[in-house]
């Protein structure tokens, strides 16, 4: 039995994508951080002892996607067309939710880059409020929508899971 990432001499591979057609492709991820009143209220009021909280972990989240393929294995490096970022309040939840949205022309699709821009945005804000206290929730992170290549356009129809 071989895995598919390895080659016949047992040796780790990529995806051959190189017959692929370029198409263009998108794929929108969220997740979110609930954290304490305390830690609420300095992002609210912007004055965490770090700094802006929110435009940060939107800036963190953007670095990140153009960094996927160094931090996850067997992923591709993409040249990326677009990646927006938004972190915002939501006292409903006592915490920040985090979305983000990636866009190019490839033969390989952004998933991993939107998953990971959203990944690090949260552990971003987990890093800027720490200071009031550990006990902090990261919650479910996914994949909202994802366009182009063989499969298509694809839509997560699950509830938010908060």
């Amino acid at each position: 039995m071989t895995l598919s990432h390895l080659d016949e001499g047992g040796r780790a591979r990529m995806v051959d994508v190189s017959g692929k057609p370029e198409t263009k492709r998108l794929a929108r991820a969220e997740g979110w951080i609930r954290i304490s009143p305390e830690a609420f209220a300095l992002v609210e009021r912007n004055s965490g002892p770090k700094g802006d909280v929110v435009s940060t972990a939107e800036m963190a989240g953007v670095m990140a996607a153009k960094r996927a393929a160094e931090l996850i294995p067997l992923c591709h490096p993409l040249g990326l067309d677009h990646v927006a970022v938004r972190a915002t309040l939501d006292p409903q939840l006592a915490g920040v939710r985090v979305e983000a949205e990636v866009r190019t022309v490839g033969r390989t699709g952004v998933e991993m880059e939107a998953l990971t821009a959203v990944s690090v945005a949260l552990l971003t804000v987990y890093d800027m409020v720490k200071s009031t206290g550990y006990a902090m929730e990261i919650g479910p992170i996914r994949l909202l929508e994802k366009a182009g290549g063989r499969s298509g356009h694809w839509t997560n129809e699950s509830k938010d899971t908060r």
